[in-house]
């Protein structure tokens, strides 16, 4: 894992790449125990660069966010039992950590109630229809959660800087989008809008993490480079975005996301706090015996159907 090319390229910082790349790592182990995270990982295995720390704050960060995911499958389950209808917008820079606080929020909740959108660019007969029509068929039904993974915001950042809407495009989206979602919020959806927030330095950083990690490369997109050139029309774009679209019924929540684990507690915790749920009271669940019948016999399995046992 280590690279003599790397450590050339990015003297100092080399360290802190590698230890980036480590703790993404852990993150493969959220769903184990503290003991499990904390105590038994061989580090030599790993070797770790000279300060490197794979458990480093990862167990007071994992047992929080097990309190607030207790917490979201709660809430979930409210939502289902009232008939709730809840949107969570995601947006930020690419890199910002909107897919890694998604993904903390979905970890133990039930698919069936919640979906996530990420839609692709529009096709061509998507592009001839109303801007937010192909949106709207995601929005949610009674007891259903739907995040978007970027939404009808993205004519207000990539479409302006990148030139793949118009102008007059442009103004009507943010004549229009406080009207939109005033519509939403008026038929009973709770909408809900973050915007995830770092630095220059810190995305040139995470950038770089990508590069270098094998199991990342793919996030990495001609379009996220391109970013890193209009770094400053993107800052612009943004602040007229949220100056123009923060209106009463749907508010802007601005995530400081530098620290990507205090990022996901802060957001989940805000989250949480945002939505009126209670605890709802189950039947207690008593598992059936089973039925025995003497003459059953269990066949084996065809030998020629089993997966070869690779791992013994």
């Amino acid at each position: 894992m280590k690279d003599k090319n790397i450590h050339e390229n990015f003297g100092e910082d080399y360290n802190k790449i590698y230890n980036a790349i480590l703790d993404d790592v852990t993150e493969e182990i959220e769903s184990l125990s503290d003991d499990v995270v904390t105590h038994n990982i061989d580090k030599t295995l790993l070797e770790l660069p000279s300060g490197g720390d794979i458990t480093n704050h990862t167990k007071s960060y994992l047992k929080e966010l097990l309190k607030l995911q207790i917490q979201l499958v709660k809430m979930q389950d409210w939502v289902k039992e009232t008939g709730y209808k809840l949107v969570i917008i995601f947006e930020g820079r690419d890199a910002a950590g909107k897919g890694g606080v998604i993904k903390r929020i979905t970890q133990k909740l039930n698919p069936r109630i919640y979906k996530v959108v990420a839609l692709s660019a529009p096709s061509e007969r998507e592009k001839t229809q109303w801007y937010f029509q192909r949106y709207i068929s995601h929005l949610p039904a009674a007891g259903e959660i739907v995040m978007f993974d970027r939404s009808w915001y993205n004519r207000a950042g990539v479409e302006k800087v990148m030139g793949f809407c118009t102008e007059e495009e442009y103004q009507e989206f943010l004549n229009t989008v406080p009207q939109f979602e005033r519509m939403i919020c008026k038929s009973g959806i709770h909408l809900i809008k973050y915007w995830f927030s770092i630095t220059d330095q810190e995305q040139e950083f995470r950038f770089n993490c990508r590069i270098h990690d094998p199991l990342k490369q793919w996030k990495l997109s001609p379009m996220d480079l391109e970013s890193r050139i209009r770094w400053e029309n993107y800052t612009k774009a943004k602040e007229i975005m949220l100056e123009r679209t923060n209106i009463p019924e749907a508010k802007w929540n601005i995530v400081p996301a530098i620290d990507k684990k205090l990022a996901r507690l802060n957001c989940i915790a805000h989250l949480l706090s945002q939505i009126p749920y209670k605890e709802i009271k189950k039947k207690k669940v008593i598992l059936p015996q089973r039925t025995w019948n003497e003459g059953y016999r269990r066949n084996p399995n065809p030998e020629e159907l089993i997966v070869p046992q690779v791992y013994t």
